[in-house]
């Protein structure tokens, strides 16, 4: 495989590796194909979250990198599941306001085609049912950033647009399991992110991590029954946990003394993949992908 150690990662006590990507700027929320010959990423070119931001498709044997979405605006794909049935979801801050994209997997710049459009309200952070149907996502009134309420919507626009959590609530980063029964996403209570699960028509929530710091940049095994995260419980910065979604079973899968965060797991369920970067990555030039053979 075409990965190498680099001096970044120094400081990791685990297996993971830095991804040769021939681009400069921070390389951001890697996602796996279905088939886990590829991830798709976001690339903000001047640094950290730090628009404008491009999404790049990489593929993981031949090293062959692919610029898929380039406007100048922030066009930002979520880590999980943001490519499925040959369609990957994005989404980007150009005018009026940030709205859900959709591009084929074999796209180029200005393919892509927009899903939602509603003038007082912006959407964040898609994921994309198994059947490639359906978009779900964070929706917040415009100009307002807190009380995030997780959103469903179907990509033909038959349906309206369907609000799975309370409004008042803070709720972002939604994910669909890969059985499409199931979303997490993160809910905010007494300052602190825990992941919750529910049905996808917004029935039975369960919280599933607490007292386990922050958590956050969630998604789901290929099985379903365990979820992946970021967390800085009991590490000066966050490292990646997994835990089953009855809120046992919490295992710590990467080993850094540093940032790791914003992970994805393959279908097979033998490679993690994440950004990461020694220290803070607020202010820094960027995060570069790190893979984990499990």
């Amino acid at each position: 495989m075409p990965w190498k150690e680099t001096t970044i990662m120094e400081q990791r006590n685990d297996n993971g590796v830095v991804l040769e990507i021939a681009l400069k700027g921070s390389l951001q929320n890697p996602a796996f194909s279905p088939d886990d010959n590829f991830i798709v990423f976001t690339r903000f070119i001047n640094g950290y979250n730090i628009e404008p931001a491009e999404i790049y498709k990489f593929n993981l044997n031949t090293e062959q990198l692919t610029l898929l979405v380039s406007d100048g605006s922030g066009n930002i794909n979520l880590p999980g599941s943001s490519w499925n049935n040959g369609k990957i979801v994005f989404a980007s801050t150009r005018e009026p306001h940030d709205e859900i994209y959709m591009i084929s997997e074999n796209g180029k710049p200005g393919d892509e085609i927009k899903i939602t459009s509603r003038p007082d309200n912006v959407a964040y952070e898609p994921s994309l049912s198994p059947d490639g149907e359906w978009v779900v996502f964070e929706s917040h009134i415009l100009d307002i950033e807190n009380d995030g309420i997780i959103t469903k919507y179907k990509i033909d626009g038959t349906s309206s647009y369907i609000e799975l959590t309370d409004e008042g609530d803070d709720c972002k980063q939604p994910n669909w399991s890969p059985g499409g029964n199931k979303i997490l996403y993160q809910k905010k209570i007494n300052g602190q992110w825990n992941i919750w699960i529910m049905n996808t028509d917004g029935t039975n929530k369960t919280q599933v991590t607490s007292n386990m710091g922050n958590c956050t940049d969630a998604s789901f095994t290929e099985d379903g029954q365990y979820i992946i995260f970021s967390s800085d419980y009991q590490v000066n910065f966050a490292n990646i946990y997994k835990i089953s979604i009855d809120g046992t079973h919490l295992v710590k899968l990467t080993d850094f003394n540093g940032y790791d965060g914003a992970t994805s797991i393959s279908k097979d369920g033998t490679k993690l993949i994440f950004e990461s970067i020694n220290g803070d990555p607020d202010e820094s030039t960027g995060t570069k992908i790190v893979l984990v053979k499990l």
